[in-house]
């Protein structure tokens, strides 16, 4: 699995819902990185633990408000965290 894109490697992101573009992310990254667990990202986002999987995934695209708090709980920029571009793999 490729934690920059948070999906597996080669493997664009479905849509979202409603036909809206793949949305990235480096939510697994930044969990590993941290030695967060699903669990604990979702409850401190108010979330269910299977939503963090489906947005590392990119099952799921978050709104901006969900967007924006993963981002303040990892103290980063949300462009830090999402892009709408696969994330370059680190080391290249």
């Amino acid at each position: 699995m490729s934690a920059e894109s948070g999906g597996a490697a080669g493997r664009r992101p479905r849509a979202a819902a409603g036909g809206g573009e793949a949305v990235y992310n480096r939510i697994a990254m930044l969990r590993a990185e941290r030695g967060v667990s699903r669990r604990q990202l979702a409850e401190a986002l108010g979330v269910h633990y299977q939503t963090v999987g489906y947005l590392e995934r990119g099952e799921y695209s978050p709104s901006l408000h969900l967007a924006l708090r993963v981002a303040r709980y990892f103290e980063v920029p949300v462009e830090v965290v999402f892009s709408t571009e696969p994330f370059p793999r680190i080391g290249q």
